[in-house]
Parts: structure tokens; C-alpha cells; sequence
């Protein structure tokens, strides 16, 4: 359930953003809460910074820079491990409660960021959908 290299799972997260980004329900939702976000990985030692998107006129609602070189400020900045980030993406893992255990370390508004969870609960399924077909050995 480990991904193979970091580059595996930037390819990965790279689909999962779009999925969120592009989907009809998800992408203006997650666009019109605005909250930029800053993720680290740092098994992977990779960082990724998320925003919404200025003119979603090419079907993207979101950007994100695998980078801390981006010309905005998150709001909100979440360090995790690839595996909870994973599990997170396939509904096994609630971050409320990896948060309490320390799977994950928060800080800036926190709040705001579990705010936006409901709204991603359709990528779970089309997740697991992605994993099962492309990458069968990241299914939890």
C-alpha cells in the first residue's frame, strides 16, 4: 500500500487534484471557499501549495505548484505522511481524528480547512476507481 517513489506519487496526487479541480460539483465549490492550503510530505520529501483559481475559464478550479515558490499564502498548512494522505483519498482515513493522533500536524485555520471535506467526499470513490485500474497496489 506504499507508493513506489515519490515521482509515483506526485503522478498520482497530480490526478486526484485534477479530478477535484475539473469535477462539475466538486471544482467551483472548492474554488469559491478559497482557502490555499500547503501540504508536506515529508516521507517523499515533497511539499505541495493548493489555491483556487483565478479564471477557471479552461475547466480548472484549482492550481497547485509542487513548490514553495508560489505568489500566494496558504491558509492552512498540513504535514503528513504519503500512506494517510493515500488512505485519506480512499475514505480511510478521517482527518479529524489523524489530526488528534498526530498522523497529521496542522497549523493556521484548521477550521477552515475541515470545512472543505464534505465537499471532497465524491473523489473517494473515483479514487479508489483510479487506484483499482492504474496503480492496484495503493488500494487499502
Amino acid at each position: 500500500m506504499s507508493f513506489k517513489s515519490p515521482e509515483e506519487f506526485r503522478e498520482v496526487m497530480d490526478k486526484v487534484f485534477d479530478l477535484m479541480s475539473t469535477d462539475p460539483e466538486m471544482g467551483p465549490k472548492l474554488r469559491d471557499a478559497e482557502v490555499p492550503q500547503r501540504f508536506e510530505f515529508p516521507d517523499m520529501d515533497m511539499v505541495v501549495n493548493i489555491t483556487y483559481a483565478e479564471d477557471p475559464s479552461d475547466g480548472q478550479n484549482l492550481q497547485w505548484e509542487w513548490s514553495d515558490d508560489i505568489d500566494w499564502d496558504s491558509e492552512v498548512q498540513m504535514k503528513m505522511d504519503s500512506d494517510v494522505a493515500n488512505r485519506y483519498f480512499q475514505g480511510k482515513e478521517n482527518i479529524a481524528m489523524a489530526i488528534a493522533r498526530r498522523r497529521v500536524k496542522t497549523s493556521g485555520n484548521v477550521k477552515k480547512a475541515l470545512s472543505l471535506m464534505p465537499i471532497t467526499k465524491p473523489v473517494f470513490s473515483r479514487y479508489r476507481e483510479l487506484l483499482e485500474d492504474e496503480y492496484p497496489h495503493l488500494v487499502a
